[in-house]
């Protein structure tokens, strides 16, 4: 086997524990490739304000796929390094499109700025403090990173089909979260994209990538990566979808792979 010149990976589910930490074994191997010269892209659908919490861990090359490849974040500049987010008019449009086929349907906007909601969306975590709530059109006033949408009653695979046949031409949807939330980002915007483009600054192609993922949302990068791992608790179809299987994410399996892979 012709070693990855770079590692892309999953946080939640896939490198991060399930108490939100990176373990010391993890770590370790992060810093050992970091020094081989083998870069370990973040590729996360986390918006950045989460996905801060674990920068500390980017390495040299100093760059972070967010919010499921519509922003890469310069670590070490802390700027943007590409944006790809979308525009109001396209945003506003597919909501408008969700709620007609499927009633109930509640939206919030992710941008550079945080996460504004309409009211009658019910988050799951605390939201930031000034976080602005109120009818759609006014709270997404600038193009957004991520458009979310959830609902309260239906299961996430049916929520994602009706939205699917009802914006698939305008965006691209997907999701990761064990409650029925859809992430919308801009047409042709998924991890596989950006990390794409990351890879061509880099000189690094398809074939020399190593990928980790968990959920839905991570499917465009393992079909994308010339190597592909699901974690053992992955979801069905991601499992179903990748060239091999590692160990769980709260047993170190991605740190476990490569380091068999890299002989570490």
């Amino acid at each position: 086997m012709v070693l990855p010149r770079l590692v892309a990976t999953d946080l939640d589910g896939t490198l991060v524990r399930s108490d939100g930490t990176v373990s010391d074994t993890t770590r370790a191997v992060i810093e050992a490739l970091d020094e081989r010269g083998v870069p370990v892209v973040f590729v996360t659908g986390r918006p950045l304000r989460w996905a801060e919490d674990v920068f500390a861990h980017v390495g040299a090359h100093g760059l972070a796929v967010v919010s499921n490849g519509a922003l890469v974040w310069d670590v070490p500049r802390d700027l943007p390094w590409l944006e790809r987010p979308i525009p109001v008019d396209v945003g506003l449009a597919a909501a408008e499109r969700i709620r007609a086929v499927v009633p109930g349907a509640a939206f919030a906007v992710e941008t550079l700025a945080g996460i504004a909601l309409e009211t009658s969306f019910l988050e799951r975590y605390p939201v930031p403090d000034g976080s602005r709530r109120g009818p759609l059109p006014e709270v997404y006033d600038a193009p957004a990173l991520k458009l979310l949408a959830r609902h309260e009653e239906l299961a996430p695979q049916e929520f994602w089909d009706a939205a699917e046949a009802a914006v698939g031409d305008l965006v691209t949807i997907t999701w990761s979260s064990t409650s029925t939330l859809l992430e919308i980002s801009a047409a042709g915007v998924t991890k596989a994209t950006t990390l794409a483009l990351l890879c061509d600054r880099l000189g690094i192609e398809a074939g020399e990538v190593i990928a980790f993922g968990d959920m839905p949302n991570d499917l465009p990068m393992l079909a994308w990566a010339g190597t592909s791992y699901a974690m053992a608790d992955a979801h069905r179809t991601v499992v179903e979808a990748a060239d091999h299987v590692a160990p769980g994410h709260d047993d170190d399996g991605v740190a476990r792979v490569l380091a068999t892979v890299f002989d570490l």
